[in-house]
């Protein structure tokens, strides 16, 4: 199965040629390219490059097809997409796009382009698997209509050796996207009340999220905790922000959102403040602005916490976010006892 252009919206798939050598070779050698392909010789030489455009780009998948992702105007090579047969009419796509591409859609649409024509070509089912720190190739995959199907451990290898891989999926007859998302982006990015700000944690906010504990986990596990945020939040399952000074931008905490039970679409929020930012509002404020863009943006109608039955701090800034106490949630082994409380879609 192999055509020779496929058009997509705003780009054109069609077969290598020898004038793209060059901008593989640039491509190839891009930083977040070979982060995020780690089987790319290092480094990606010219020999490399005229390899690819002449012989291995088709030798590599001859019961698929590899293209070169070219602006249909200028018919400049702005990325490579490739199908690759697995087995028994299930294929896997794979791609990158230039650094001068990126930001403008060219994965999506190739990758729709791409897998709607492998599926009138007779396939029956294509994968697309994400590195769990790679946000921008998980969009790509809710863009193009596949669906979040878990973590495939030990699924991707690399110089550090395996690791593991979100698989995600279409099938034919799914609908071409984008996913629908249960769990959307926060409106212009944050939420803010003029006096906190809630943003979506990163990577690099990692020593900042170790102060709020005084037996912090690894530094390689707190960073892996705080890259993998986005990952959490595009499968729809967990949402993880810092809790900032809306004037300065100066850390105080964190907050967030675990789905508990998509069917019944409630989730468990938490929150955690640094020391000195503790008695001065900022708890009350973020669990505020929170659970409102909960219950505004999102499809969840039912928030849960639970606090130590001695923390009356906790429990007041609940309570006076409209939370209504429960029940309470008998521990042992020297564990406190937890107040369980709830708070409702208004309306429900």
């Amino acid at each position: 199965m192999r055509a020779d252009s496929i058009e997509g919206i705003g780009v054109r798939l069609r077969r290598y040629r020898p004038a793209d050598a060059g901008a593989v070779l640039a491509a190839c050698n891009d930083p977040l390219t070979q982060r995020f392909l780690p089987a790319l010789p290092r480094p990606y030489t010219e020999a490399d490059a005229h390899w690819w455009v002449t012989e291995g780009a088709a030798a590599a998948s001859p019961s698929g097809g590899n293209y070169a992702l070219a602006d249909p105007v200028t018919d400049e090579l702005i990325g490579s997409i490739g199908l690759l047969y697995a087995q028994e009419n299930v294929g896997s796509i794979g791609y990158w796009i230039a650094p001068q591409a990126r930001g403008r859609g060219v994965a999506t649409a190739a990758t729709r382009a791409l897998t709607e024509f492998a599926f009138t070509a007779g396939y029956a089912r294509i994968e697309l698997r994400t590195e769990l720190e790679n946000a921008a190739s998980q969009r790509v995959a809710l863009g193009a209509g596949y669906t979040w199907e878990g973590v495939g451990r030990a699924a991707g290898a690399g110089p550090g050796g395996r690791h593991d891989l979100i698989v995600w999926a279409r099938v034919a007859g799914d609908p071409p996207g984008p996913t629908p998302r249960r769990l959307p982006d926060l409106p212009g990015g944050e939420l803010t009340d003029g006096v906190v700000r809630l943003m979506p944690m990163r990577a690099a906010d990692a020593p900042e999220v170790g102060l709020l504990t005084s037996a912090p986990p690894a530094p390689a596990e707190l960073t892996r905790y705080c890259a993998h945020a986005d990952a959490e939040w595009l499968a729809d399952r967990e949402i993880r922000l810092t809790i900032r000074d809306a004037a300065t931008g100066a850390f105080a905490g964190k907050a967030g959102l675990t789905v508990q039970h998509p069917d019944t679409a409630q989730a468990e929020i938490d929150y955690h403040l640094t020391p000195d930012r503790r008695g001065h509002g900022y708890a009350s404020r973020a669990v505020k602005l929170l659970c409102g863009w909960a219950f505004t943006r999102t499809v969840l109608e039912r928030l849960v916490a639970g606090v130590p039955t001695p923390d009356l701090a906790a429990q007041r800034v609940l309570e006076r976010s409209g939370f209504v106490r429960e029940g309470q949630e008998r521990r042992t082994g020297g564990r406190a006892d937890v107040y369980r409380y709830a708070l409702l879609r208004p309306g429900s």
